[in-house]
């Protein structure tokens, strides 16, 4: 099982026409993702795709090509005997490691995420049926424990791992008749009502009774907005709000208490990702008018997970599918949450983050935490079934547990030819907005 040859290959969509997708920050975004597949020399081939917005997906593309000459010729049976130890051995590099967190867990993870699933298709299990038959204490191993143990002992996650060992068989038969809960965000910043309108009611056919908004220029447009959404999806439908770092902390506080009328389950994001003292600072607030704090997707290391939940400062942890080291880094951050009771509710979207998340969701949810409704998994109704050949599906509000192999992130060759950036064919004669010099 040499791992004998590997594919890079840049995607970007033109979301930017349409704006789907489009936030405070992020105002005219194109979908991108950087396609990793690595080939065995059984011509079995593992897929990661690792989400970004378009500039500086050729970044990620160039250093995952770089780095995967250290896995070249190596055995996937290296890999599975030792998955702790292999992500070390990227993530210790000696020299790389100068670069840090963000792109460089993002870029590690595209080989790690590849590499578990071609551990799966050898099982002949999806991926999450391989972590959650996984004995505890390969699960423990997986682990970089170095700076975590202070919040969460091996130990310690061992015995939890074990304890719910019973309950497991019961917890995923449960999850076959009604997978993880599911919610959508239907308010983009740059579409109109009549827009909003119609995917709130496309993803109420699905089931869907969760909504999340996207707020932050201004004030008033908010309020006039959030009051026209909460009169389409109902009282008693759930309304989260995303701010994407966009305020500093006094603003986010003032911001916030203008929109407590329409009864927010939690706001994302409402500033700096990794500044654990001003959200400490907004929730002292907020959390009197019953508005949760969620915080993770540009989360970039275990670490910063770790200090937000140890001091208590988010209700919901939003893990990413490709923003961390892969795998390895992701259930570490998934006992963290259920070590500080902090549900999972895992950041979707893009471009096969749904298809992975799912993974991740299901196995807190049969392995780890359990299932409740609180664990609402992010959902996003395009780049499905135009994309992937086994596009994830929705019933009665809920994910559909996944059964194609590994990841299941097979995409259909047409869309990877004509969106591959800059030859593809959607890209002919407008390279430019696709790449960096496009401003909004």
């Amino acid at each position: 099982m040499l791992i004998k040859e590997f594919a890079v290959i840049d995607l970007r969509v033109p979301t930017s026409d349409s704006l789907l997708g489009s936030d405070p920050f992020h105002r005219k975004p194109n979908y991108s993702a950087v396609l990793t597949r690595l080939h065995l020399e059984n011509n079995l081939t593992g897929i990661s795709v690792n989400f970004t917005i378009g500039a500086g997906n050729d970044w990620i593309a160039y250093a995952v090509k770089d780095l995967t000459q250290l896995v070249i010729g190596r055995s996937l049976g290296e890999f599975i005997e030792d998955p702790g130890g292999f992500h070390k051995m990227l993530l210790d590099h000696h020299q790389l490691r100068w670069m840090g967190d963000g792109m460089g867990r993002m870029i590690i993870g595209s080989i790690i995420n590849a590499l578990w699933d071609l551990w799966a298709k050898v099982e002949d299990k999806p991926l999450w049926k391989l972590l959650v038959d996984l004995p505890p204490q390969t699960v423990i191993d997986c682990i970089d424990w170095r700076y975590l143990r202070d919040a969460l002992d091996p130990a310690e996650a061992l015995e939890f791992l074990q304890q719910n060992l019973g309950s497991k068989a019961g917890r995923e038969k449960q999850l076959h008749q009604r997978g993880p809960k599911a919610y959508s965000t239907a308010g983009w910043l740059g579409l109109s009502d009549a827009e909003i309108i119609q995917t709130i009611e496309q993803v109420k056919l699905q089931g869907l009774d969760c909504f999340k908004m996207k707020v932050g220029l201004n004030v008033q447009q908010d309020r006039e907005r959030l009051a026209f959404i909460r009169s389409a999806i109902g009282e008693d439908s759930l309304l989260m709000l995303d701010a994407n770092q966009i305020w500093g902390v006094k603003e986010a506080i003032s911001h916030m208490l203008q929109l407590i009328e329409f009864r927010p389950h939690w706001i994302e994001e409402p500033t700096a990702r990794d500044d654990v003292f001003g959200y400490q600072q907004i929730g002292a607030v907020l959390r009197g008018h019953g508005v949760g704090l969620a915080c993770g997707e540009q989360v970039p290391s275990p670490v910063i997970f770790k200090q937000l939940l140890q001091q208590g400062v988010i209700q919901f942890c939003q893990i990413d599918a490709t923003r961390l080291s892969g795998v390895n880094d992701v259930m570490a951050v998934i006992l963290l949450a259920a070590k500080y009771h902090v549900p999972v509710c895992p950041h979707g979207g893009g471009i096969g983050l749904c298809n992975m998340i799912q993974h991740y969701a299901i196995w807190d949810q049969i392995a780890v935490s359990g299932n409740s409704d609180g664990q609402v998994v992010e959902y996003l109704n395009f780049l499905q079934e135009d994309v992937f050949l086994e596009p994830v599906r929705m019933h009665r509000g809920s994910y559909v547990l996944p059964s194609q192999l590994g990841w299941g992130l097979e995409m259909k060759e047409d869309f990877v030819r004509e969106h591959a950036y800059p030859a593809g064919k959607v890209w002919q004669g407008r390279e430019s907005s696709g790449g960096v010099t496009f401003l909004a």
